[in-house]
């Protein structure tokens, strides 16, 4: 390919000699399972958040799952969840007792909507799923102002949002919990699964601990039945080695997005991503769209250009969500999950692959049947 989507074999050269040097420490000491290398990214996330805890484990899905467990929720609680992310933020709800309510996106920025989060809450509704969905943080002050009076716990799922702030604050310090994701895609990623949960509560944050890890005080004592969710040694020394050099490969991301929107800009029927003032956007995806995505794409592909669709449905047109499908028809997320097409951005890329996709792009709409 001429431009990849993804290329985490170019961002290991870059880097080579910290990773390797970070995995043979972890296998000299034999820290296998959780361990003073855990321990250490732990200290470092949260350092670089300004998180007052934050517990490492085995996924950014359990991270949810488990910040809902502690939250002690009663049970079969409605939690709003957005139409427009990944299943993750809504199956661990369901998986942890739960209801999923889904709400609408923002038709600007695909991120939660709050005029539809206010239309959804009921008096079963007990949290909220805030998305920081493509790199950009939602209206973090629109949304606690609409659950000011609730008592509603606010979840962050930050998986795809690692350094974003809101108002000069990273995201995961601003709600009740914050959950990440270590995926290898991610701008912070692992080489294998891997997440963490954020708090400035201590109580909530040792339960959180203790769930993730059997429930554990000490060696065999058990307070509760927890799970098995641990991070492993080699992901904690691999990301505590990749999280200096987060900065730098958030702001290539931006360089990359800052080519597309002025080279894309008034082209075709394209809509460009809108930034929030007041906002970081570290831009982990960069999203257009298009009613002629698949054309676009398929155009894009024979130049050698790599792309995604994040997502192609809408969750409430899944299976797995069936039995709230018929309420959620005239979503504004169930209208546009053709349209949205993910250009490749990344570290890896130059500012010159970053003209190719837009020459590309340019060329595609100069066909007379744009």
């Amino acid at each position: 390919m001429t431009v990849r989507f993804l290329d985490l074999g170019r961002q290991y050269i870059s880097i080579k000699a910290e990773i390797d040097a970070a995995i043979a420490a972890v296998i000299r000491d034999t820290a296998f399972i959780s361990g003073d290398y855990v321990s250490r990214f732990e200290r470092e996330f949260a350092g670089y958040l300004g998180a007052g805890h934050c517990i490492a484990c085995g996924n950014g899905t359990d991270a949810i799952e488990i910040a809902l467990e502690a939250l002690a929720l009663p049970p079969d609680s409605e939690v709003i969840v957005p139409a427009n992310t990944f299943i993750a933020s809504a199956e661990a709800v369901t998986r942890a007792g739960h209801r999923v309510v889904f709400c609408d996106c923002d038709p600007a920025d695909y991120t939660i909507s709050v005029p539809s989060l206010r239309a959804k809450l009921t008096a079963k509704t007990r949290a909220v799923i805030a998305v920081h969905l493509y790199g950009q943080p939602c209206d973090m002050t629109a949304l606690i102002e609409a659950v000011r009076d609730t008592g509603l716990k606010i979840i962050e799922d930050c998986a795809q949002a690692h350094g974003a702030t809101w108002s000069g604050r990273m995201v995961g310090t601003i709600g009740d919990v914050g959950t990440f994701s270590f995926y290898p895609g991610k701008n912070l990623g692992a080489y294998g699964d891997a997440g963490a949960i954020t708090t400035s509560d201590p109580v909530l944050a040792k339960r959180m601990r203790m769930i993730a890890n059997h429930g554990r005080v000490g060696k065999y004592e058990h307070d509760f039945e927890g799970r098995n969710s641990r991070m492993d040694g080699i992901q904690g020394a691999v990301l505590s080695a990749k999280l200096p050099h987060l900065g730098a490969w958030i702001a290539r991301r931006r360089e990359i997005a800052a080519v597309y929107a002025a080279g894309l800009e008034g082209v075709g029927d394209l809509i460009l991503p809108q930034r929030r003032d007041g906002v970081r956007h570290v831009f982990h995806l960069f999203v257009i769209r298009t009613r002629h995505r698949d054309p676009l794409r398929d155009f894009l592909t024979k130049r050698g250009i790599e792309t995604g669709i994040h997502y192609p449905r809408a969750l409430p047109k899944l299976a797995a969500y069936a039995y709230c499908r018929q309420a959620e028809e005239s979503f504004i997320a169930n209208r546009i999950d053709d349209e949205l097409l993910s250009l490749p951005i990344g570290d890896h890329m130059t500012i010159d692959d970053a003209e190719e996709v837009v020459a590309a792009c340019r060329q595609f709409y100069r066909t007379a049947d744009r």
